[in-house]
């Protein structure tokens, strides 16, 4: 068999595992939002649930996943930021900086249900937070850190070294360099990372359910108990009580991840047509 005979098998495999993964995408949409489309109502999205087999809406659980995941990006974003800043910019580059830059990618990989263990531990035990929204937003916090960290140093890292020596000939401080120069232009890349993590923290179910309850009013203050909506979901589909409301639900969690995800690429396409 030719060299050539070879790389049309090859490019065949790689064409067919490609159209496998659009059509199990393709059919897991096409499944849910054919179950769930007739559920999108508008008293459906602002309502909450009420009765024994939970009917309604689900009002409370958007705006607590909402509520938990903003808080969250709020907690993580100025310490993954200056650490990422500190690692690329600041650090002697060494043992100790790849013992924390390993750490980071260890932490990116504990399982949620180990996460959401420690958290209620720690946060809603140790420290007496209780089931609320704070002490949510701090869990989802630790599986947010590594990815926008990690995302925040590659961007800093893809900024071109002559910019910095051009502010450094203009008689900018190093902090100067960083702050005006640097940060901005690796914004569109941190704001990627950022959005990704908000896509994850989004769909994190076993974290939530330890740390923020399964309250189903609507949740005000950070001290206030909440149930997501991946808990919702959750508890429709094994209690078996409202399967058309599980769908429902599935479908606008769907679409919400699905959005998160559009808008990084779209961050990211955008970031490469400004440098082309």
């Amino acid at each position: 068999m030719g060299k050539r005979w070879i790389n049309r098998i090859a490019v065949g495999i790689l064409w067919a595992c490609g159209l496998m993964t659009v059509v199990a995408l393709g059919a897991v949409i096409l499944y849910v939002f054919v179950r769930g489309i007739g559920q999108i109502t508008p008293e459906f999205i602002f309502t909450k649930p009420h009765g024994v087999n939970a009917e309604g809406g689900i009002g409370p659980t958007i705006v607590a996943t909402i509520y938990v995941t903003g808080l969250s990006m709020l907690i993580v974003t100025p310490v993954a930021v200056l650490a990422a800043v500190s690692l690329g910019e600041y650090a002697v580059q060494g043992r100790l900086v790849n013992a924390i830059r390993f750490a980071a990618d260890t932490l990116a990989s504990v399982p949620s249900i180990v996460m959401g263990l420690f958290g209620f531990a720690f946060f809603v035990e140790a420290m007496g937070l209780g089931f609320s929204v704070l002490s949510g937003a701090l869990a989802l916090s630790f599986l947010m850190l590594p990815i926008v960290m990690r995302a925040t140093e590659e961007a800093i890292r893809a900024v071109p070294k002559y910019i910095r020596w051009g502010s450094y000939g203009l008689g900018a401080s190093k902090w100067q360099t960083v702050s005006r120069i640097v940060l901005p232009a690796a914004l569109p890349r941190i704001l990627t990372g950022i959005i990704l993590a908000m896509g994850r923290a989004v769909g994190e179910t076993a974290v939530v359910i330890f740390t923020m309850g399964q309250a189903i009013y609507m949740p005000i203050l950070p001290t206030d108990p909440g149930r997501s909506m991946t808990v919702h979901l959750y508890t429709l589909a094994m209690e078996g009580i409202n399967m058309e409301a599980a769908y429902g639900t599935a479908l606008l969690l769907m679409i919400m991840v699905l959005f998160f995800n559009l808008t990084a690429r779209w961050l990211a396409a955008r970031n490469r047509r400004l440098q082309g």
